[in-house]
Parts: structure tokens; sequence; C-alpha cells
């Protein structure tokens, strides 16, 4: 059982929490009734300001329409307004333009243009508004009008700035100090630049909108006849200046633009006058084999020859100033005209100057062969150079013709082609020459020194050496072997051996004949001697020895045994004077012994044919040459030997024989004189 106090305790607790939970009653609902209240006034506003709304959009919405209506209004009259403007403005643009169209565009291209433009669109207006309204044909024919203008002003100023270039700066554009390890390249500046855009301006326009490709046709007339002109004036400046102040003229500094990566193509490299000893003494041997004329009466035309240096040198520039300058105006071309029309325009441009070089090159193969004809063979001494300085240009010349029509590209390797087979031509006909040249008497020299023959074909073979290459590929291009293209150059250097080797085999066989004409053996075999000689010294001298061991190893030698056994053949000659000095026939006597008249005459005689031999032999080979020191005192000093030796034997045995009373006048000579004698032969001034 809960007592009493614990009870009345929890009913009081209770009764406080049902108290306070009756008072937050009373709250809520007070709450709820306000809450009630503010929301009915709350509709109330709203319904209220809904109402206010309706009735301001219901007065609003027609203002805001008819508002509405009004700006539409107004904006289609500005446009129709400004359409007017725009439309009755292409009925003025004939008017308005007038006078700048009739002035030109000279001075002021971009105001032209812009009224160019003017006058198109309405050109465009009327054709697609108007086509029959007389406006249309006048803003036509003021357009026409402003575009013969402007073609006009294009070939005007193209005309008035393209001037040839100075000699002097195309020199120095194909040349640059070969010294120097880092090139530089020389810029050519063939219009000023303002005129430049100017033109540049006119070609876009002409071909955008002018839909005409004259101007074309008008560039590369213009060009063409500035390429030709400046190549024409460098050949000039070397007819007018010798042609070392035209290489090396200090007026040829200009201003160069420094390319360290790539190096400038050196300036042709030919020495005006190398080769002209060589075609003076050709042409003169060339006329006194032929002709029969005494080369005495030969004189060689220094003028003549001077001209022909200059003429050479000037046409392996103008070769390389064409190359220079034609890449030259393939960079200014491709500024001005249009890509697909550039390759045909070049081609156009630089047909004259080529045409004008290649027809020059023509001359002078027709010229190498009419002298060729003459038996001239100095005249391929000419092609030489030019070949070469051809071949050696040929890689730019392709570059720079690339994209040209196959009749331009063809045309040098067509003039190397000719200038090869007629070089090889002249070349193997120089061969035979030297084989058949007649042997004349009176063209024998007398002393029997080195024949003119000889040392032409020396000096021709010589001059080879510059132009191994060049003379190799001559004699290659004529093999008919399906494989001529893929020869090599060392196949070209064996071609060339075989033929020096050829050339000194028929040298060699024509000297043997023309030895002939002499009658005295011992002068054949000194005849013989010398020109050996001078072939093996001249070919160790200008290293043609090694051209000739590519294919002919053993030359050295074979000259070498030939040198020796003519030395044996002229020792021979002497065989009349020792010959008496031998003991046959000597009596054998003893000491004090009387001989017999036979006896002593067989003394005096020896005695007598020594003394008369040596004497003969001494006077007549003093006048006899040996051009050779070091063979000259030789020869003498191995006849000394042989002579005075068995002379001084023959003296020893004969010094106690009394074979006469008058001594003196069979022992005429000392052995001291004897050599002395020798030692005088070869030398007409002794």
């Amino acid at each position: 059982m809960i007592p009493t106090e614990d009870a009345s305790a929890r009913k009081r607790v209770i009764e406080d929490k049902l108290k306070q939970e009756q008072e937050t009653l009373s709250f809520i609902r007070e709450s709820l009734e306000k809450s009630d209240q503010l929301t009915k006034g709350m509709v109330s506003i709203l319904s209220s300001f809904e109402s206010r709304l309706m009735q301001l959009e219901n007065s609003i919405i027609p203002v805001h329409k008819q508002t509405e209506n009004l700006q539409r209004l107004q904006e289609n009259v500005d446009k129709t307004l400004s359409c007017m403007d725009h439309v009755i403005s292409y009925y003025h643009v004939a008017k308005d333009t007038d006078k700048i169209i009739r002035e030109g565009p000279s001075g002021r291209l971009d105001e032209y243009l812009a009224c160019i433009a003017k006058i198109q669109k309405a050109v465009e207006y009327f054709q697609d508004n108007n086509p029959d309204s007389p406006e249309l044909n006048t803003v036509k024919a003021r357009f026409e009008k402003g575009k013969e203008l402007l073609e006009a002003e294009f070939r005007g100023q193209l005309t008035r700035y393209s001037k040839p270039v100075p000699p002097v700066l195309i020199l120095d554009a194909i040349g640059g100090d070969e010294d120097m390890e880092v090139q530089e390249d020389v810029m050519l500046e063939h219009l000023p630049e303002a005129a430049l855009q100017d033109i540049i301006c006119i070609s876009a326009w002409l071909v955008e909108y002018g839909r005409n490709q004259d101007f074309m046709n008008v560039y590369f007339q213009v060009r063409s006849s500035q390429l030709d002109r400046s190549i024409k004036g460098l050949k000039e400046h070397f007819r007018k200046n010798s042609a070392s102040s035209a290489i090396h003229s200090p007026a040829v500094q200009t201003k160069r633009k420094e390319t360290p990566t790539k190096k400038a193509p050196k300036r042709p490299v030919y020495i005006p006058g190398t080769i002209r000893k060589a075609q003076n003494l050709l042409k003169q041997y060339s006329q006194h084999g032929l002709d029969g004329k005494k080369g005495s009466n030969l004189t060689p035309l220094e003028g003549k020859d001077d001209v022909l240096d200059i003429e050479i040198d000037s046409y392996i520039h103008c070769i390389s100033a064409f190359v220079k300058l034609a890449q030259s105006e393939y960079a200014l071309l491709t500024e001005i005209i249009p890509e697909h029309h550039q390759k045909k325009t070049f081609d156009s441009l630089i047909q004259e100057a080529l045409d004008n070089l290649m027809l020059e090159g023509d001359n002078i193969i027709s010229a190498a062969r009419r002298a060729i004809m003459r038996h001239d063979y100095s005249a391929v001494l000419t092609i030489f150079p030019i070949l070469r300085h051809l071949k050696q240009t040929k890689p730019d010349f392709d570059v720079t013709l690339q994209g040209t029509a196959a009749s331009t590209k063809n045309k040098l390797p067509a003039l190397i082609t000719s200038m090869e087979t007629i070089g090889a031509k002249a070349l193997e006909e120089f061969a035979d020459s030297i084989k058949n040249d007649p042997d004349k008497e009176y063209n024998m020299p007398k002393d029997g020194t080195v024949h003119e023959l000889t040392s032409n074909a020396i000096l021709f073979l010589q001059q080879l050496l510059d132009f191994q290459e060049t003379a190799g590929a001559m004699l290659a291009s004529q093999e008919s072997s399906s494989s001529a293209s893929s020869y090599s150059s060392e196949f070209s250097r064996r071609l060339l051996s075989t033929y020096i080797y050829k050339v000194l085999g028929n040298l060699q066989l024509n000297l043997s004949n023309k030895a002939k004409v002499y009658e005295d053996p011992a002068l054949r075999a000194v005849f013989l001697h010398n020109n050996y000689n001078y072939i093996l010294k001249s070919l160790e001298k200008s290293e043609l020895i090694q051209l000739v061991a590519v294919t002919h190893k053993k030359v050295e030698s074979s000259y070498r045994e030939l040198i020796e056994q003519e030395i044996q053949n002229y020792q021979r000659s002497w065989l009349k004077v020792t010959e008496h000095l031998t003991e046959r026939n000597i009596p054998a006597f003893q000491p004090g012994t009387k001989l017999k008249d036979k006896e002593r005459q067989i003394i005096k005689d020896k005695f007598k044919g020594f003394n008369e031999g040596l004497e003969e032999l001494c006077k007549i080979q003093k006048g006899w040459a040996v051009p050779d020191k070091e063979q000259r005192d030789a020869i003498r000093q191995a006849q000394k030997t042989v002579v005075s030796d068995a002379y001084k034997a023959f003296l020893q045995r004969c010094a106690n024989i009394s074979f006469t009373k008058n001594p003196e006048k069979y022992h005429r000579y000392a052995p001291e004189q004897v050599e002395e004698m020798i030692d005088k032969l070869f030398d007409t001034s002794a």
C-alpha cells in the first residue's frame, strides 16, 4: 500500500502539469485565431491587387501594341530611305569617279582602286536589278577604262623601273672571295620597293577582278628584255676592258647579305692567255706540217688571240650570269605572277637570253668545226674551258629551269653533247695527225734537237691536265656501249690515259720515220734521243706520267730504255775513231827492234785514221744539240772515258816504237786535248 503522502505529492505534480498544458493549449488557440485573421486580411489585399493589375493590363496592352506598330513603321521608313539613298548613289557613281578615273592611278593607287571598287559594285547592281538601263553601259565603260589605265600603269611602272643589272654587280653576284670560308650572297634588286608593291597590287587586282592575263605577257616581255640586256651589258663590259681588270675590278664591291650556311657560287675559273701559247704553237705546227710553209714565216696574231681569250672568258661568265639572273628573276616573278602561271611565264621570260647564249655556243662549235677541218686542232682548247664550265653549271641550270618546257630544259644538254662530240673528234683527229705528219727534210732540225711535232704534241697533252674530267668525258661520250650513261669518272680517266698513250705511241712511230731522213746514223740517234728525253722529262714535270700510268705503268721505264738505246746507237759513231786504236794489225815487236816499212805504215795509218776521225766527228757533232744539260754531260763523260782510255792505251803501246822521224806529225793530240775536244761536242759556241 502506497503511503498517503507520496500519493498526494504525485497528484499535485500531475495537476501542475495539466494546468501548464491547458495554458499552452489556450495560447495556441489564440495564435491560430490571430493567424486566421491575418490570412483573411492578406487574401483580401491580394485579391484587391490582382483586380487592379487586371485593370492596368487591360489599359496598357492596347497602347503597347500601337507603339510597337509605330516603331516598326518608323524602321521601315528608315530602311526605305537608306535603300533609296544607296540605289541613288549607283546612279551618281560614274559622275563621282569621272575625275579620278580620267587622271589615272599614278601616285594614288589606293584611292584609284577604291574608285574602281565603287564602279564594279555599280555594275553588279545594274546587272542584277536593271540590266536594260543606260546607266549599266555607262559604268561598264567606266570600269573598262579604269582597267585599261591600270594595265597601262602596270606596263609603265614595270618599264620605267626595269633597268639592266650593272656588269660589276653581276660579276660580284656570281663571284665572291674564293678564299673565304663563309661566302656572302649579293642581293640583286630589280625594282624599287615602292614600285614593286604597286605592281604587286595591280597584278593582284587584274587577276581577281580584271579577268585579264595580258599583263603577264607584258611582264615577261619587259623582264625578258632586261635579262637579255643585262647579259649583253656584261659581254660588252668584257670587250671594253681587259679580262683581268674585268674580273678583279675593285668597283665590284657592293653591300652583301651574309649567308653562313650556304656558299655563293664561285666565279668561273678561267685565266686568259693560259692556252694562247699552245694555240699559237699548234696553229704554227698545223699550217707548217700540212701546207708546206716554213714556221719562220708564220707570225701568231696576238691581238686576235687576246680577243679570243676575252670572248671565252666573257661567254663563261655570261653562262653563270644567266643562272644567277634567272634565279633572281624567278624570285621576283613569284611575287607578281599568280602561282599557276609562274612556270609558263618564267619559261617565256628566259627564252631570248637563253637562245642567245645557246646560239653563241653553237657559233663556238661551228668555229671549232671549221678549224678542225683546216687541221687546226688548237680549236679544241677553246672548247675545253667552256665545256667544263657548262658541265659544272648544269646542276644549277637544271634547278633553275625546273618546271619549264622540255625543249627549254634540253637546250644546255644538247649544247654540251655537241661540244663533247666536236671535242672528241678533234682529239681523235689530232692523234691521227701526229701519226700521219709527213716526213719533210727541210722541216727536220739540222742539229738533231727536239722536233716541233714533239713539242706541240706534248704541249697539247699538257693542256689536258687542266681538263682531265672534261677530256675524259669527251672520249667517253663517243663510246657506243649501252652503258654509256653510267660511265664513272674513273672510267673516263682510264680512257684519257689510253688516249694519251696512243698519242705518245703515234708520236714515237712518226719520230722513228722522220729520223730516217738523216743520212748520218749518229745524228739520227741524237735526234731520237733528244725527242724521247724531252717527252719523258715533259711527262714527269707535268704529271702526265701519273695519268699515263693509270693504264700503262711501264711507260717511264720504256722511255728510259729507248733513251739508253739511242745513246748506244750514237756511241757507235765513235767506233770509226776507236777502231784505229785497237791492237788489230799492230805487229809484235821487241823494244829497240827496227820495224819494217809496212809495219811502220800500219802505225802511221792508225794515228792518221784516229786524228782525222776525231777531228771530223768533233767538227760535225759540235753543231749538233743535246739541250738537256744532264744528258749532254753524261754523253760527253761516257765518250771521254771510252776514247781517252783507248787512246791512252794505244799511246802506251806505241811509246817505245820508232815508226817515224816526225812523231809530232802523227801524235797531234795529248789525251787531255782529246778530252777537251769531246767536251766541246754539242756546243755551237765552242
